[in-house]
């Protein structure tokens, strides 16, 4: 019960992420590039603070995927922000989830890793989904864009993270080496933010972020893969749901058709064959 209760916890903060970036941006309580430089900056001193806290100390990871990483983390900050003044918290979590599992895919390809048809199968439903929401009329075409970046380089990130012997501190890191790459278009932003849009900056990056992240850090060893992937599923689901009681941001029916394409997809692609088979 205490591992579902934090997993729970975690999901949710996953969540918010899309729900706080969208009630921030969306109404202009801050301008999207202030947001993402607030964001990272909390982020970079929770993360680094529960380090010190647990560690004493923050141990340099190497420079093995540190500039892939970086680079990964600046473009999914930035373009997930920008995302946000065109879209609803439901569909950009959704459109971030599938590009993120798209570009593992890929990754995995590159890679020359061997992918059974299985894994073709449910990537070509994720892409299906995608441009369900993609169609003409559903949403605007560049916060969509903006919001595909924002999942490559998120994907990316994960990529170059993959095999971290510690995994909180190369986050740590890599938050902290991505301020000078997104502090610039911080400072360079003209809208000057309000309370609330300061507070939910702040919120994103130093609770749903940084706690966020040393929490599923802390879980993961007890869901293993299968469940995890399981309950990653359910991110864009909360977000459009949050969406829908505190911004009233309902999803339609396309929405829904392409959550059943892509959630479908990625459990077709991610989960091991005996969690799909077992009863």
């Amino acid at each position: 019960m205490r591992l579902f209760l934090l997993t729970a916890l975690t999901m949710l903060a996953f969540a918010a992420n899309s729900v706080l970036n969208r009630w921030a941006v969306g109404p202009g309580h801050i301008g999207a590039v202030e947001f993402a430089a607030i964001r990272l900056m909390s982020g970079a001193v929770m993360l680094a603070a529960l380090v010190l806290w647990q560690r004493g100390g923050i141990a340099w990871p190497g420079m093995q995927g540190r500039l892939a990483g970086v680079l990964g983390l600046s473009a999914y900050l930035l373009g997930f922000s920008l995302a946000y003044r065109g879209l609803d918290a439901g569909t950009g979590a959704l459109v971030l989830f599938g590009m993120v599992q798209v570009t593992m895919f890929a990754g995995a390809l590159a890679g020359r890793e061997g992918v059974p048809p299985r894994r073709w199968a449910g990537a070509g439903l994720a892409l299906a989904g995608l441009a369900l929401i993609a169609a003409p009329g559903a949403v605007a075409l560049a916060p969509l864009a903006l919001m595909a970046v924002a999942g490559v380089g998120w994907g990316l990130y994960s990529l170059a993270g993959r095999g971290a012997r510690d995994p909180l501190a190369a986050t740590a890191w890599n938050f902290v080496l991505a301020l000078p790459f997104v502090l610039p278009f911080g400072l360079a932003g003209l809208a000057a933010p309000d309370a609330r849009g300061l507070a939910l900056a702040v919120v994103s990056g130093a609770v749903t972020s940084g706690l966020g992240y040393a929490l599923w850090y802390a879980v993961l060893p007890g869901l293993g893969a299968a469940r995890a992937a399981v309950a990653q599923l359910t991110v864009p689901v909360i977000a459009a749901l949050g969406g829908a009681v505190l911004l009233a941001e309902p999803p339609g029916l396309r929405f829904w058709l392409a959550a059943v394409l892509v959630l479908g997809g990625v459990a077709l692609a991610s989960l091991p064959y005996r969690a799909l088979t077992s009863r």
